[in-house]
């Protein structure tokens, strides 16, 4: 490991508004039974203003969405979820050095995450630049696994809102949708297009991929909806074709090179 991330590392353990709970704690009676995290329930306590709304970003990266949410829209609080403590550093050292009353991280899995929310806790989930897992189902952050998960601790209706490059997973995710009846609040394949219809602050805060994928010409998708609690489980849809929207999809590239599964898939066409 290299003496800058240790360094961060170091640092991280400093930031108050940054959460590092231990994995083998949460996994002591197995992964099906997460035992809950003493902040469950308590997230209000952390923040300055402890009864505001709280927003969630999954998948945050190094926090820059999270806080410039948080910077724009004193009246709730926001924490940015990612496992990667390297880039969790950037956006607390920001967020602790500028005082944002408003803005915590926890550094976790995702699919641990119903062990640090209660029922109803939280109001609204952002999924920015999600992975599109196009070869695996149950991975993909939009899928009936994680819907499962998002009911233990998102309050009824509470908004999901998707950021994404990828067609395939915008699809995919507008079939889960159909498939549970759940409320399609806004939709856009083209969100820069569209950008009169909605919110500037859509388009006005951007992720580092967005500017990026921007910059390589791609159109970025938004789709907003309601999680509303489910009697059984969410289902996986069934008018929906996974061959189909890889092959739409295509080639994808990542700071200008291919990424590790474009190159899988080149290499499979040849």
């Amino acid at each position: 490991m290299g003496h800058d991330k240790l360094r961060k590392f170091a640092e991280n353990e400093t930031f108050p508004c940054l959460l590092q709970p231990s994995a083998d704690e949460l996994l002591r009676d197995g992964y099906f039974a997460l035992r809950d995290h003493q902040v469950k329930g308590h997230w209000g306590e952390r923040f300055a203003n402890p009864d505001a709304p709280l927003v969630l970003e999954l998948g945050c990266g190094k926090g820059e969405y999270t806080i410039d949410l948080a910077q724009r829209d004193p009246s709730k609080n926001y924490v940015g979820v990612d496992i990667k403590g390297a880039r969790l550093w950037k956006g607390a050292k920001y967020a602790t050095e500028h005082a944002l009353g408003n803005v915590g991280f926890l550094r976790t899995r995702i699919e641990f995450i119903s062990a640090f929310f209660a029922p109803g806790e939280v109001s609204e989930l952002w999924l920015t630049f999600s992975d599109p897992q196009v070869k695996s189902e149950n991975s993909r952050l939009t899928s009936p696994v994680f819907l499962n998960r998002y009911c233990r601790f998102l309050e009824p209706g509470g908004l999901i809102h998707l950021k994404t490059d990828s067609q395939f997973l915008y699809q995919y995710t507008l079939a889960v949708c159909r498939a549970n009846g759940l409320e399609v609040v806004a939709a856009s394949e083209d969100l820069y297009a569209d950008s009169d219809r909605f919110d500037p602050c859509l388009t006005e805060v951007q992720t580092f991929y967005e500017t990026m994928f921007r910059q390589q010409g791609y159109p970025i998708r938004y789709l907003c909806f309601r999680l509303m609690p489910y009697e059984e489980y969410f289902v996986s849809p069934s008018d929906f074709n996974p061959d189909y929207w890889r092959a739409i999809e295509g080639h994808r590239t990542l700071f200008g090179r291919d990424t590790a599964e474009t190159r899988r898939q080149k290499m499979k066409g040849r």
